[in-house]
This record gives structure tokens, C-alpha cells and sequence, in this order.
């Protein structure tokens, strides 16, 4: 008898059930239930959860737990909740995401590149009037990280024409981007780019990167948008750089609250750019095929895809 899947998020009931029927239809030898419906019996028999924000208290419940796989690919929050304890955890890898992510990369950066920010400030306060038009090779746009994301993004970023450089934990080459690493490397990013775009997954290394030092390291006038976490970039730090030019625009996409507070002062910042974390939303059908596909190789072989470095947390 084939083991039931538990189903573990803190998500709506509707939005669970959304996602049981979607993985169900492309697992139909399997029998995904929600946790919240389990019998004690299925949560000790369990060997693999899906997961979506899961309550830590909930995947204690899964006594026989082999393996876990989460619907998002960052997985900062779950590795911290879940600590070095944890099954194994394997992280959401779809190209689809990939390509959405790339998408929204090169939309923000024309945003950017285009002046938007100050046309929109123009429209507000009824001027006509045209800005120099920059040719996108005479714009430097450097990915802080490297990853699949960002490996993806820098591809669409050269085919438009920008001059793109990238920074990685550890050195990597991808033709056509002068690729960096080490303090060194993020100083000299730094310093090159026009926009610069965060990507890095969020770990001990990565909270706080971009802080008061390292804002004032940056190319004065340059632009930041994240896509990455909110807590890769101090905001009181970045609020100070955007009051005193240093830093012209930010178009933030993620925050360390979310949703983000009422009071916060991005909000009304005439300088920042908010979005609800919809850079790379997930895409069901094809999360649940990628899923499936795990799922069916682990009970065929008993060999897992790559899982999370529970040390690096990615």
C-alpha cells in the first residue's frame, strides 16, 4: 500500500484545496490529503509532505517523515522554522519561474532605464518635458546573484542590450557578463552598476548585505530593485540613501514584513516603487508536474533531487 502525502501550508482552506486537486490530477496513483483532515493513522504512515508555509507544529505530527518538498523556491523561512533537524528539504526548481523572473527583471529594469519614475513625477506636477534617452549599452546592470534566477535574468538583460555584470558567493562564467565574487567582486558590482537587481536567497550572509557602508559603495544616482528578501537590504539604510540622493529610485518587491505595515514608510516614499511580491508568482500547473515528477522518481528509484544545504540555508 502506497503511503498518503500530507499537504501541510497556512494558506486558506480554498487555496489548500486548490493545490490537493491540481497535485492529485498529476499524481493519480497517490493520495495527497490535508493534515488539518489526516487520521492519526495516515500522519504515522506519511513519508513525504507537500509543502506551502507549513506550521512546524504540523510536520511534528509526521512521525515517519522521509522528505519534504516545498512549493516555493526560497525556502529561508522554512529551513530557520523547521532548524537542522529536519527531513530532508527539496525546494521548488521550475523553469517556468525561472522565465517569470527573468520577465519581471527586464520589465523593472526598463522602468528604470526609461526614466518612468520621473515621468510620473512630471505627470504629477502637469511638465512636459523629455529626458536624455540612454542606449541600454551605455547601462550597467549588475545581478547580486547568480543562481538559476539570476543566470536566466542576465541572459534576457544581454539580449536587450545591457551591459551586465553579476556577482556569486563563489565565481562562476556565463558568456557575455564579467561574473565576480567575494568582498572584492560585491564592491566592484557595486560601484559599476547603474541598476542594480538583488537576487540572493536570503541567509547569515546575505541579512543585512546591502547596509549604510555598502549603499555609499554604489554609484551615486544608481537604482536597486529586489526581488530577492526583504531583509538583504537594511531599509532604514536605504531610506537614508534614497532622502540623500545616493540612491535615485528602488522598486521593492519584497519586505520584511509582508504584507507590508500601513505605517511603513516606503509606502509614500516619492522615491520607492512598492509591489506585493509578485515578481515570480508560482504557476500551479507546472509546480505540480515538477512535483509530481520528484515524487514519482523517489518511489520508483528512492533516490531524492537535490535538497537544501541546511547549513548555507538554500
Amino acid at each position: 500500500m502506497v503511503s498518503p502525502i500530507a499537504f501541510v501550508s497556512r494558506t486558506t482552506d480554498a487555496n489548500e484545496a486548490e493545490w490537493i486537486e491540481i497535485l492529485s490530477s498529476a499524481l493519480p496513483g497517490e493520495t495527497i490529503v490535508s493534515i488539518k483532515t489526516m487520521t492519526e493513522e495516515q500522519k504515522a504512515q506519511a513519508e513525504i509532505a507537500i509543502v506551502a508555509n507549513p506550521d512546524p507544529a504540523d510536520i511534528a505530527k509526521l512521525t515517519g517523515l522521509k522528505w519534504i518538498h516545498s512549493l516555493w523556491a526560497g525556502v529561508e523561512r522554512l529551513v530557520a522554522e523547521l532548524g537542522t533537524t529536519a527531513p530532508p528539504i527539496v525546494r521548488l526548481t521550475d523553469p517556468e519561474l525561472s522565465r517569470v523572473m527573468a520577465e519581471a527583471v527586464l520589465a523593472w529594469t526598463y522602468y528604470l532605464h526609461r526614466d518612468m519614475p520621473a515621468y510620473r513625477e512630471n505627470q504629477q506636477k502637469a511638465v512636459w518635458a523629455e529626458l536624455e534617452y540612454r542606449h541600454p549599452k551605455d547601462v550597467t546592470v549588475g545581478l547580486l546573484g547568480l543562481g538559476t534566477l539570476g543566470t536566466v535574468a542576465a541572459e534576457r538583460l544581454l539580449h536587450a542590450g545591457f551591459n551586465t555584470i553579476g556577482w556569486s558567493r563563489s565565481l562562476k562564467a556565463l558568456d557575455g557578463v564579467e561574473t565576480l565574487s567575494g568582498e572584492e567582486g560585491l564592491t566592484t558590482l557595486l560601484e559599476k552598476s547603474d541598476i542594480l537587481v538583488c537576487l540572493v536567497p536570503l541567509t547569515a550572509d546575505t541579512k543585512g548585505l546591502l547596509n549604510k557602508e555598502r549603499l555609499s559603495q554604489m554609484k551615486s544616482g544608481a537604482s536597486i530593485i529586489n526581488f530577492a528578501r526583504g531583509a538583504v537590504i537594511v531599509s532604514d539604510d536605504l531610506i537614508a540613501a534614497l532622502d540623500e540622493g545616493q540612491i535615485a529610485h528602488a522598486v521593492l518587491d519584497v519586505f520584511e514584513q509582508e504584507p507590508l505595515a500601513e505605517q511603513s514608510p516606503f509606502w509614500h516614499h516619492p522615491k520607492v516603487t512598492v509591489l506585493p511580491h509578485i515578481s515570480a508568482p508560482t504557476n500551479r500547473e507546472t509546480s505540480a508536474q515538477i512535483v509530481a515528477g520528484n515524487i514519482k522518481a523517489w518511489r520508483q528509484t528512492g533516490t531524492l533531487p537535490v535538497t537544501v544545504d541546511m547549513a548555507r540555508g538554500y
